[in-house]
């Protein structure tokens, strides 16, 4: 056989045979592409710096009413969703409704619990009736403060996992039936603190590696019907309630901002950012990833909080 490759009557070494086979194989030119079907094509593939549409998709956002969350319910408003947030305080989250409306789009406003299943089963059962299926959902509820585990009562570590991880497990598991499949895309809200052990925050490092674990099997176990499930890890994100509890001083915010290789924080934006991306076409082959949005923070490792705790006795 090799002989008969070499065309000479040569004998050729393995190598040769195989380079005179791939040239000798036929290369056919890429189809040329016209009129409608040539543009229903390019629309399959939209640029990256476009903006991707929502425009008629349920956008369900659980903690939705202040902060992150609520960056992001804003940033999908914009592009055309249409947005449910659920939240605890009955004003803040209409409050944060008519702020959607204000940004063109069709919002409802519902207040419920996390820690609750039954409360958080009606509310995603309203706004499915208001909406329909779930297309993209967001879970972000959660709550932190600053504590050394030896002062940490056991209530505290409760709440934080209560709120954190088995709120984003209510959120999540009784959304399913209500997702779109295939087609939804889940998101949940961790931080760096499930990957990196920080100082004074036990609870929030055990209910955020939960999340991130939790993250991953169901991407695992939801991928075959076609719903993809991924994390955000925000850095340092200014004006954020999130940031005024672990940084509340000047000179804690200074070293915030310093733990961070680009040297600033983030903005809301930075987080809606990602979370756009996530829902788009663009990452339809992206499940299962907990990605840190930090500017570089989680680079150099868990941080040490020491500094910003205010013993209750002082508070």
């Amino acid at each position: 056989v090799l002989t008969r490759l070499s065309g000479t009557g040569k004998k050729l070494s393995a190598s040769e045979a195989l380079v005179t086979f791939i040239k000798a194989l036929p290369h056919p030119q890429p189809e040329k592409c016209r009129g409608a079907r040539c543009k229903r094509r390019r629309r399959k593939n939209l640029p990256m710096s476009e903006t991707p549409s929502f425009a008629g998709r349920h956008v369900f956002v659980a903690g939705g009413s202040s902060g992150i969350n609520l960056g992001i319910a804003q940033a999908f408003a914009r592009a055309g969703a249409h947005v449910t947030v659920m939240s605890r305080s009955p004003d803040k989250v209409q409050q944060a409704a008519e702020g959607l409306r204000a940004l063109g789009a069709q919002a409802l406003g519902i207040s419920a619990d996390v820690r609750d299943p039954a409360a958080v089963d009606a509310a995603l059962r309203q706004a499915h009736a208001q909406f329909g299926e779930i297309d993209v959902l967001i879970s972000g509820a959660a709550g932190n403060f600053i504590a050394p585990a030896a002062d940490l009562s056991p209530n505290g570590f409760k709440t934080v996992i209560d709120i954190d991880l088995n709120g984003s497990f209510h959120v999540l598991r009784l959304a399913y039936p209500l997702l779109k499949k295939p087609g939804a895309s889940v998101i949940n809200i961790s931080a760096p603190q499930g990957v990196n052990p920080t100082m004074y925050q036990v609870h929030a490092c055990a209910a955020k590696a939960g999340i991130d674990m939790m993250t991953r099997v169901l991407a695992m176990e939801w991928g075959e019907v076609g719903v993809r499930v991924n994390a955000i890890a925000p850095g340092p994100i200014g004006d954020t309630e999130g940031m005024r509890r672990l940084a509340p001083t000047p000179e804690a915010l200074a070293n915030a901002v310093a733990s961070v290789p680009l040297q600033r924080m983030g903005t809301l934006e930075d987080i809606a950012h990602m979370a756009l991306f996530l829902s788009s076409p663009q990452a339809g082959y992206v499940t299962g990833a907990v990605i840190p949005v930090d500017g570089g923070s989680s680079l150099r490792g868990g941080r040490d909080m020491r500094a910003s705790y205010v013993p209750r006795e002082a508070a």
